[in-house]
């Protein structure tokens, strides 16, 4: 099935979805993705922390991001930028990384629409995986749960910056 929210094919056997809705512009949760030091607050499900990250906002530019576990291990995540359309669409994946070199251990590549919506914004994630091991995995460390937590963390951190 074809969606218009990011104008690729959807396939469930490889790709996980969530929609959600908020009362907050797309202007703001644009802000909260795009900007440094309004991701790192939000960005992992806590208790987990973003203890670092780097934003060049640019197809090809990097988005990286250093997740602490609980433990104290530190889980860097480093990736390339493919679109950006400001306040509508963000893709960036780790298959490949800044400058759009080849990664070794590619996971995923993200998709993020932020569209009006007659309550404020509709927001759906995507992630995209090349084969369904990976979706699976990804699915087992809890997808849903796991970026519906982040989104919760997302709108709470952004109703500050109103």
């Amino acid at each position: 099935m074809l969606d218009k929210s990011t104008s690729a094919t959807n396939d469930p056997r490889l790709d996980l979805v969530m929609t959600r809705f908020t009362k907050l512009p797309r202007a703001i949760l644009w802000r909260c993705w795009t900007e440094p030091e309004h991701l790192m607050p939000w960005f992992c499900p806590l208790p987990w922390k973003t203890i670092d990250c780097e934003i060049d906002l640019k197809p090809g530019g990097i988005f990286r991001a250093t997740m602490l576990s609980p433990e104290g291990k530190e889980f860097p995540n480093t990736g390339c930028y493919l679109e950006v359309v400001r306040h509508e669409r963000l893709v960036w994946t780790d298959a490949l990384l800044p400058g759009f070199r080849p990664s070794e251990n590619p996971f995923m590549t993200a998709i993020l629409t932020f569209e009006d919506h007659p309550d404020g914004t509709k927001y759906v994630a995507r992630a995209l995986h090349k084969n369904d091991a990976d979706r699976k995995k990804h699915e087992d460390m809890g997808f849903e749960q796991g970026w519906g937590t982040v989104f919760e963390q997302l709108v709470a951190y952004a109703q500050k910056l109103k």
